[in-house]
C-alpha cells in the first residue's frame, strides 16, 4: 500500500506542473506540490479557499491531465489550439478564459520576444499555462512568494496584468531614452547609423502593441456582465488595471510614432546632405567642361591646329578658357541661386 502511495505521487509529478500556491484571504499563499494540488482538487474547500496552478504546455502530459481532473470548459482548450494570440479576457461559461501574451523571461536579460500565456479562472482555482518562461508570471511569484495576500483568483489575476503593464512599462521608459539619445545626435548633426537602430525599436514596438493590447469587446462584454462569482471589488480592480494597461499601450504607440518622425527627420537630412553633395560635384564638372573639351580638341594629333605657330598661342587659349569657365560658372551658380 505504501509503494502503491509513493508510486501515485511519482505519476503526479509528471504532468507539468511547474509550481502552485494554496490561498486563504488574509493569509499569504502557501506553496503545495504536485500530491498536495491533486488532493486539494479531491477534497472539498472552504468557500474562500482557492489555488493557482501554473503548468508547462509543453508536457506531453499537461493537456491529458488537465481534462482528467480539473474542470475546465471546453474553450480553454480550444484556445490552446487556435492560431489566434490576440491579448483578450472573456467570460465563458461561469469562468474567465484570458489570454495574455508576454515578454519572454529571459534570466535578468531585457529580451522582445514574446510568449503567450493562456489563463483560466474559478472560484476556487486559478490554471495558468505556458509553453516559454515569462517575465510577469515570475514577478508575481515572486510577489506571492514575499507574502503578498490575494483574496480571490481574479485578484490574481489582476495582479498578473498589472505586472505585465510594469514590465512593458520599463521597455518603453528603455526605448525612450535610446531615442532621446538619437535625436540628440541629430540636433547636434552627428548622424551616424542611427536609422537601422531606431528601425529595430520600432519593429519591436509595433509587434508588442500587436500582440499584447488588449481586444476591447470581449473586456467590454466582460465588465458589463461579469460572473455571478466576482465581488464588485474585483471587477473594480479588473476594470482599473485594464485602464492603466490602455495608458501603457498608449504611450507606446505615442513612441512608435515618434519614433517614425524620427526616421522621417534622419532620412530628410541625409537626403539634403546628398544633394548638397550632388550640387558641388556637378559645379565642378561644368567648370571643368570648357578646359576639357580644348585640352581634347588641342590634343589632337593632326595637322592644322590653330595658333600652333603663335609665340601667345598658349596665353590665348588660357583666356579663352578662362572666359568659357567664369560663363559657364555664372550660369551654374545663378540656376542654384534660383532654386
Amino acid at each position: 500500500m505504501n509503494r502503491d502511495f509513493v508510486h501515485s505521487s511519482q505519476d503526479a509529478d509528471l504532468f507539468g506542473l511547474l509550481y502552485g500556491f494554496r490561498f486563504r484571504p488574509g493569509e499569504r499563499g502557501r506553496e503545495v506540490d504536485s500530491a498536495t494540488a491533486l488532493e486539494c482538487l479531491r477534497q472539498s474547500r472552504d468557500s474562500d479557499e482557492f489555488l493557482w496552478l501554473h503548468l508547462n504546455l509543453a508536457h506531453a502530459a499537461c493537456e491529458r491531465w488537465m481534462r482528467t481532473h480539473l474542470d475546465l470548459p471546453e474553450s480553454f482548450f480550444e484556445t490552446l489550439r487556435e492560431g489566434s494570440r490576440s491579448t483578450r479576457i472573456e467570460h465563458v461559461d461561469a469562468a474567465l478564459l484570458a489570454v495574455v501574451n508576454d515578454v519572454v523571461f529571459s534570466f535578468g536579460r531585457v529580451s522582445s520576444d514574446v510568449a503567450t500565456l493562456w489563463v483560466c479562472a474559478r472560484r476556487h482555482l486559478l490554471v495558468s499555462v505556458r509553453l516559454q518562461p515569462l517575465r510577469s508570471v515570475d514577478e508575481l511569484r515572486s510577489s506571492v512568494r514575499r507574502g503578498e495576500c490575494f483574496r480571490s483568483t481574479l485578484e490574481l489575476l489582476v495582479h498578473l496584468l498589472r505586472d505585465q503593464g510594469d514590465i512593458l512599462t520599463r521597455i518603453v521608459r528603455d526605448t525612450s531614452t535610446g531615442v532621446d539619445r538619437i535625436e540628440d545626435q541629430l540636433l547636434s548633426l552627428r548622424l551616424s547609423d542611427n536609422r537601422a537602430e531606431l528601425s529595430a525599436m520600432r519593429r519591436v514596438l509595433v509587434r508588442l502593441h500587436r500582440l499584447l493590447a488588449l481586444e476591447p469587446g470581449a473586456l467590454l462584454r466582460l465588465l458589463n456582465r461579469p460572473p455571478a462569482w466576482l465581488a464588485e471589488a474585483d471587477v473594480q480592480a479588473l476594470r482599473e488595471s485594464t485602464e492603466e494597461f490602455s495608458l501603457v499601450i498608449s504611450d507606446l504607440t505615442a513612441l512608435g510614432e515618434r519614433i517614425k518622425l524620427l526616421q522621417e527627420e534622419i532620412a530628410a537630412t541625409l537626403n539634403e546632405q546628398s544633394n548638397r553633395t550632388l550640387s558641388t560635384l556637378t559645379l565642378v564638372t561644368v567648370l571643368a567642361l570648357p578646359i576639357n573639351i580644348t585640352a581634347g580638341f588641342f590634343g589632337m594629333n593632326v595637322d592644322g591646329i590653330p595658333l600652333a605657330d603663335n609665340p601667345h598661342g598658349f596665353w590665348v587659349l588660357v583666356a579663352l578658357v578662362a572666359t568659357f569657365t567664369a560663363l559657364a560658372g555664372f550660369r551654374a551658380f545663378r540656376k542654384g541661386g534660383d532654386q
